[in-house]
């Protein structure tokens, strides 16, 4: 069980889930939610990373954007109904909608700075700073690579990453990403991401996992979740942040 924290960027306040590892802190992690919003699962997601020895901080970015946190939980929770999911996506994109203001941009990328600039500060997370993210979130962690110089490392779940070769090349950390071989909207277009990261000389791995799709790793939603690309992905990731951060 973890606690909850106070933060302040773009002048506005917002507040985090911090959860602390139980013994030997290995370093310090940014967890990014999906577009839902500060979820349960997201606060199981940091709890589970403070469980494997990491200072986790999950922020609840929707706030800075000008969403509504609890209507996009309850859209999320609907999204996952069968039965509710064709009635429910024309309410996703108009709650969404302010997303894709320029403003909402910055002003979520100062939210995770700020997170950052706190674990970076801690004993724990000087210099073993990581940022893992899921969709909306994995499309933010690329941004925090993208930005700033002292992330150690990244773990973007099924983001977006639509930075040119110059904007790429200002990554300095290993950047390991997670797809599910259906969601084509991503995986159509990373053959081209896979050369831009060459070119730009990033550290990118990836895995694309066969039988899955967006937002595969969500164990609340019984659409989506598939446990052994789930259980191979969290895996991995553990043992990626386990080199890198040491």
């Amino acid at each position: 069980m973890g606690n909850t924290m106070d933060f302040t960027a773009a002048g506005q306040p917002f507040q985090a889930y911090q959860a602390e590892p139980p013994g030997l802190v290995r370093g310090a992690v940014v967890v990014i939610h999906e577009i839902w919003g500060l979820t349960d699962h997201v606060k199981d997601i940091a709890d589970r990373f403070a469980a494997a020895g990491y200072l986790a901080v999950a922020p609840d970015l929707m706030g800075l954007a000008g969403l509504d946190a609890t209507l996009l939980a309850e859209l999320g929770a609907d999204r996952s109904d069968p039965a509710k999911l064709a009635s429910v996506q024309p309410k996703i994109r108009a709650a969404t909608e302010p997303l894709r203001s320029p403003k909402a941009a910055l002003a979520i990328e100062a939210g995770t700075a700020a997170v950052f600039n706190y674990l970076q500060s801690s004993a724990e997370g000087a210099g073993r700073t990581a940022v893992v993210g899921y969709c909306f979130g994995g499309t933010y962690s690329f941004a925090l690579a993208v930005s700033e110089p002292l992330l150690a490392a990244a773990v973007p779940y099924y983001g977006q990453a639509n930075y040119s070769v110059p904007e790429l090349a200002d990554i300095t950390c290993p950047v390991l990403a997670f797809y599910g071989e259906e969601d084509h909207a991503l995986t159509d277009g990373l053959p081209d991401l896979i050369a831009r990261m060459q070119e730009a000389k990033v550290d990118f791995r990836y895995t694309v996992f066969a039988g899955a799709g967006h937002a595969f790793f969500n164990d609340t939603n019984p659409m989506t979740y598939r446990a052994e690309p789930a259980r191979i992905a969290w895996e991995e990731t553990l043992e990626f942040l386990g080199k890198v951060l040491a």
